[in-house]
């Protein structure tokens, strides 16, 4: 089917599409919003009960353990130890955090800020101004096309090693002979 470029009925249709993939992108954003705060509320109550008051844990295993499986027969998945054991560490991260829980950031991208020790190089990945972008780095040129990759429609992706200045020619090729 040929369809003209100022067809209105075309034009309408994608306004349409348009507007509906909006819509699906704000309630996405308003889900993770939700999810984000809800597990950090989870995880202070998690060490409140572990805790009892005292400053450590003195059932913390089991209490996760019981939990999980009262969780994950209620609700199925997401309920399992591990993850309760990242939402415990989520509140632990960020209950005296300078930076205030960014509701932007999805609960994939916290648990991947979480595994960062120094909070000042975890606070500067929690900035939505420092978007990731992906480099792709090949030995050999003819045997991958290298592209410089850019989020789009606020999509994200990761790296998997975070730097926060680019390394020098001389780091690259040494990276590149190491691998090899």
């Amino acid at each position: 089917m040929n369809i003209r470029r100022n067809d209105p009925e075309q034009q309408f249709i994608e306004d349409i599409k348009s507007l509906l993939g909006r819509a699906r992108s704000g309630i996405a954003k308003q889900i993770n919003t939700t999810m984000v705060n809800t597990y950090y509320e989870i995880g202070r109550r998690i060490v409140e009960q572990e805790q009892n008051g005292e400053t450590t844990a003195k059932y913390g295993d089991y209490l996760l353990s019981k939990l999980s499986d009262s969780l994950s027969s209620a609700y199925g998945k997401g309920g399992s130890k591990r993850n309760l054991e990242l939402i415990r560490q989520f509140y632990l991260t960020y209950k005296n955090a300078k930076s205030m829980i960014s509701h932007s950031l999805s609960w994939t991208h916290y648990i991947r800020l979480m595994r960062i020790e120094d909070e000042a190089e975890r606070r500067f990945y929690e900035k939505e101004e420092n978007k990731t972008i992906g480099i792709i780095l090949c030995r050999d040129k003819k045997d991958t096309l290298i592209e410089i990759t850019l989020p789009e429609n606020n999509n994200q992706i990761f790296a998997s090693r975070y730097k926060t200045v680019l390394p020098s020619k001389e780091e690259l090729a040494k990276l590149l002979e190491y691998k090899k």
